[in-house]
This record gives C-alpha cells, structure tokens and sequence, in this order.
C-alpha cells in the first residue's frame, strides 16, 4: 500500500487526501492550524459570510426603489443598522463548523490526522516533533499568510490584516483599506455596505488592475455611488497609530485619517522552516514552491499543491492542484492544470466574475477573437430585481466561433460564470451555447443572448 503524507488541511490537502484514500493509499495529514486550513478558517469562509451579510444590507438599504420601507420608529427615516459582534460571531461559529465538518468526513474515509508542524527530514520522511513518518509520496500543502509591510505592522486593533478584522467589536467608524486588489475591494466594498466611512488607497489608475478594465471601471464607479472614497495612483509609505485611529502616510505626501487600517498588500507562502530546500526541493521567487502542471517538484515523490505554490491563489486551483497530484503519483491518467479554464471571482456587490481569455488579449492580437458586451440593466429578471449595474462580456474564436472566455458582473456573477466555464472547458462553440435553452426571465439569458450576438456576427 501506497504512503501518502500531506502536510497542511486546506483544500488542496484536504481534497488530495479524499483522492489518495479512494485509490488505495494509506494517508496521514499533518495540519497545524486546523482542518480546511487558513481557507475556511480565517480567509474564504469567513470573507464571504461578511460579504453575504454586507449584501443583505445593500439590498435592505435600497429596497425603496422597489416599493419597500424600513422604519426607525424615532425618525421615520430608512435605516439599517448592523450589529458588528453578532456578525462576527456568525461568521467564526460557521467557519469553525466547515472545520468541523471536513474534519469528520475526513476520518470517515479513513484519513489519519495528526496535530503539529511537519517539516521534510529527507525525500521519503517526514518528522512532527520526535515523531518520524516514512512515505512513499509527499504533498505539501501549507498555504501562505497576509504579507506585513515594515512601516504598517499589525497589532490586531487599529492595524489589521484580514485574518483579525474579525475580532472587533464595534464597526470601524473610518476604515481605511490599503490595497485595492480583490481582497482589498471586497473588504472595501463589505465594510461600506456595513456602514463604515470607507478610503480604499490604490497604487493603480484604477481598483483591481488585474481584473477586466471595464469591469473594473463599472466597480469603482458604483463605490463612489455608495460613498466610498478611492485614492488612486497613491500608495501607503506608513500606517501609524494615534491617541484614537490611526494615521497613514501615502507616497504622494498626503496623509489619511481614519479609526482602522485593514493592509491587504499580498501573500507570503509558508515555506520556511519546513526542510524543503535541504531536501532538493527548488523555491521560486518570493520562496514560493515551484511545481509543473501536474504539481510536481523538483525532487521525485515530492509534489505541492495551493498557495505555497503561488500558482493562481484561489481554494479551487489548490483542491485541483491536489487532486492531481495524486492522481499523478497514483498512477491514474491525469489532465494538467489549464489555467485558461479556472474560473475567479470578485465577491463584491455586484460580483465580477470571469474565466478564460480576455478581452484584452483580443486587442493585443494575442487571440484571434472577437467579443460582444451585454449591458445587465437590459435583461427582464435584471430589471425586475432592480439591477442597474452589470454587464455579459464573451469572447470567441474569430473564425471558429468556440467560446475562449467571459466576463460577467453581476449579482451572483460567481454562480452565472459556469455555463461559460463549461463552454470554455468543452471547447464549445457560440452557436452551442446560442441553441441551449435558458430560463425565462433569467440573468443567464443574457449569456445564451450575447452568444447568439457573436454567431450572427459576421467574421472581419
């Protein structure tokens, strides 16, 4: 029987190690923090519960365009007030229950658990403590944590990164966020929808620069319609405290007020300490793990899998990762990883989501494509749900037709972005998804729609 050893319980350990046991393979995983790792305890699970609770308020505060009041019974005015420790106490009590639950389903199929830190004492064993574990197959799956700038350290009360804002007991009254990447704008955009005065302090021309211009764009707009003030072209030089906030020092000589400082300014995999470089194993730059598409490392038996590997730092890339890592090392035909196919989202109000190729990389000519923009607002269901901002990019093949990737923002974007994510996978063409029936009224029409838009197009 095969020894498999993974060493960390997030998802692309916790899902390697489901692989392992259904092909045969005796499997210990060493996890430290928890099971379902940083993911589902500090990170994905935590983000988004807020962000679902943020979303309700959005909906709540402009529900009077839809014919709905919510009284104060003082004023008469509309209001929504959130109860900041409740929140945060939903959102611990579910992150700790998905713990709970990957945990038990786990030792159900027979995974063996150990609690420590693991560290490679060769190739083929792996120590925890005094404890010395010989494997046949090694998956490292350790993750990374919030990066700390030198100037802007965190002490967990007016300083934070996003693995402590859920400790506070009272909602920042001023919360400036540095870092407008996807964790930053989330955050931005949740605490703003909560009710706090919200800077989002940009280095970029605009918020989320990785993402689709116009997405972005259409984002950053619908902040500054909420409030929230965005400081672009700018970044953060320090974050110190004062006798009641915090005071941050920007680049450009400007300074911001505010009650709270949440840095959102990257990631640093957890490598160190765990015996990889002694062992052969190569690191990157920034002392990430350097794995091919099948989550190989430099050294046979060893492989790696999620965001130690820096390779696209989303929960699905490393439970995939990890799948096929085992797959790989249990000898069952594998696919490597297609980063063309993982799909991403924004889990901001409305989300942005997307898959595939872009549209930028039609305009660079680094695609033969061609694309079709849907406005959301036109959409029936949008306009019953009183959607006004949105829209359903897709992109295809010129001469083809076969759908190469999308873009949607909207509400759900997260849920509407797998009908593309499907046709990008299957190499579906516009006029498959042009004759598949969509729901009436539906978001999703507008997919089917703008695909029936690029097959009647005519090929330049």
């Amino acid at each position: 029987m095969t020894k498999v050893v993974i060493i960390g319980g997030g998802p692309g350990g916790y899902e390697a190690a489901l692989v392992a046991v259904q092909l045969g393979a005796d499997v210990t995983v060493v996890d430290r923090d928890g099971i379902g790792g940083a993911c589902v305890l500090t990170d994905c699970v935590p983000s988004k519960s807020l962000i679902a609770t943020s979303t309700r308020a959005i909906y709540m505060g402009e529900s009077e365009r839809l014919g709905i009041q919510v009284d104060d019974q003082m004023d008469g005015k509309s209001s929504v007030r959130v109860d900041l420790p409740t929140v945060n106490a939903r959102i611990k009590r579910l992150a700790r229950a998905q713990s709970d639950d990957t945990r038990a389903r786990l030792i159900k199929e027979g995974v063996e658990i150990i609690a420590g830190e693991a560290r490679l004492v060769d190739p083929s064993i792996v120590a925890v403590g005094d404890q010395r574990i010989r494997a046949d197959v090694v998956l490292v799956a350790t993750g990374a944590h919030p990066r700390e700038l030198p100037t802007a350290r965190p002490d967990g009360e007016r300083i934070l990164t996003w693995r402590q804002i859920y400790d506070l007991e009272k909602l920042p009254e001023k919360l400036i966020v540095v870092g407008s990447g996807v964790t930053g704008a989330e955050f931005a955009g949740a605490y703003q929808s909560l009710g706090s005065d919200v800077t989002l302090v940009s280095s970029r021309e605009h918020v989320m620069p990785t993402q689709d211009t116009d997405a972005a764009a259409l984002l950053q707009e619908v902040f500054a319609r909420r409030g929230m003030t965005v400081l672009n072209r700018t970044r953060a030089e320090s974050v110190v405290r004062t006798d009641d906030g915090v005071l941050v020092t920007l680049s450009d000589g400007r300074t911001v007020e505010g009650s709270h400082c949440l840095m959102t300014v990257g990631m640093i995999p957890n490598t160190d300490g765990l015996g990889l470089e002694e062992a052969g194993v190569r690191l990157g730059r920034g002392g990430f793990v350097e794995t091919d598409r099948v989550s190989r490392t430099t050294v046979p038996g060893v492989y790696a899998a999620g965001d130690c590997t820096g390779v696209n730092m989303l929960a699905s890339v490393a439970a995939m990762q990890g799948r096929i890592a085992m797959w790989h090392a249990l000898g069952e035909a594998v696919t490597p990883l297609r980063l063309s196919s993982v799909a991403s989202t924004v889990f901001t109000h409305p989300e942005l989501a997307a898959v595939g190729a872009s549209e930028e990389d039609v305009r660079s000519g680094r695609v033969d494509g061609r694309t079709v923009t849907l406005p959301l607002p036109t959409n029936p269901r949008a306009k019953m749900n009183d959607d006004q901002e949105g829209f359903v990019k897709l992109i295809c093949r010129q001469h083809t037709g076969i759908v190469l990737g999308g873009v949607i923002v909207a509400p759900r974007a997260s849920e509407l972005i797998l009908a593309v994510s499907v046709a990008v996978q299957q190499r579906l063409t516009v006029d498959d998804l042009a004759h598949t029936f969509a729901v009436y009224p539906s978001l999703s029409g507008s997919v089917t729609e703008a695909a029936r838009s690029l097959m009647l197009a005519t090929p330049e």
